[in-house]
C-alpha cells in the first residue's frame, strides 16, 4: 500500500504546464514537494497565497507564512499575498484549474463529504464547499478505508455532503479510479496490491475492464 507521500507523488503527475492548483488541507499539501521541476504551476491556498513552493527544511520555517492548514509554507519567486475576498474571489470565478482535497467519503455518482463528522469537534467547513462549486476538475487523495477496515468510496455517502457529484478522480493507498455515471472506474493499482484487494475495499460499484497497470511514481 503506498505512503501519504505516495499519493501525493501520483497526484502530482496530474498537474499539468501552466496551471492554477488549490491545495486542501491534509495530503493535498504535499503535493507541491512532487511536481516537476521543468514545469510552471502555480499553488493557490484560500487564507491568501498564490505560488507556494515546498515544505521548508526543518530550521527554515517562517512562521508568518502558512498555508490553510496552518503549515509553515515556502513561496516562490513573483509570489502574492492577499485577503480571504480575494481569494474565494479568483476560486469563485473559475481561474483555478485543479482543486485537490482530502475526503472523509466519496461516493460512486461522485459526491464529496470531507468537512463534519456528527457528534465530534470541527473548526467548520472552511473553503471546501466553494472549492467544489466552482472547480471543474476536482481530485480527491485519500485513504481507501478508515481505521476500522471499512471503506470510504460508498455507494452513498453517510456524512453531510460538501459537493454533489463533483469529484472527477480519487487516489488512495491502493488505487486511482475514476468517477463516471456507471461507477468507479479502476484505472491503476498500487504496486503490490491485487484487485481483489480493492474490490474488497470498495463498497461502491466498481468497474474493472481490461489489464489494470500498476502505478508508477517515478
Amino acid at each position: 500500500m503506498l505512503t501519504k507521500e505516495d499519493i501525493a507523488k501520483r497526484i502530482a503527475k496530474e498537474v499539468k504546464d501552466g496551471y492554477y492548483v488549490n491545495l486542501g488541507i491534509g495530503i493535498p499539501t504535499l503535493v507541491a514537494n512532487f511536481v516537476r521541476n521543468d514545469i510552471s504551476v502555480e499553488f493557490q491556498s484560500e487564507n491568501g497565497v498564490l505560488g507556494m513552493g515546498p515544505f521548508p527544511f526543518e530550521g527554515e520555517e517562517d512562521a508568518d507564512i502558512i498555508n490553510a492548514g496552518k503549515q509553515t509554507i515556502t513561496t516562490l519567486p513573483g509570489a502574492s499575498f492577499f485577503d480571504s475576498a480575494f481569494s474565494f474571489g479568483m476560486i469563485r470565478s473559475k481561474k483555478v484549474d485543479l482543486t485537490i482535497l482530502g475526503a472523509m467519503e466519496v461516493s460512486e455518482n461522485g459526491d464529496i463529504a470531507n468537512w463534519k463528522i456528527p457528534g465530534k469537534m470541527v473548526k467548520g467547513m472552511g473553503g471546501a464547499m466553494d472549492l467544489v462549486a466552482s472547480a471543474e476538475n476536482i481530485i480527491v487523495a485519500m485513504m481507501h478505508v478508515n481505521r476500522a477496515g471499512e471503506s470510504k468510496l460508498l455507494k452513498k455517502c453517510s456524512l453531510p455532503l460538501t459537493g454533489v457529484g463533483c469529484v472527477k478522480k480519487i487516489v488512495t493507498e491502493l488505487a486511482v479510479i475514476e468517477v463516471t455515471p456507471k461507477g468507479f472506474k479502476l484505472l491503476e493499482r498500487a504496486p503490490g496490491v491485487s484487485i481483489e484487494d480493492i474490490q474488497k475495499a470498495t463498497e461502491g460499484t466498481l468497474i474493472i475492464e481490461g489489464t489494470i497497470p500498476e502505478m508508477i511514481l517515478n
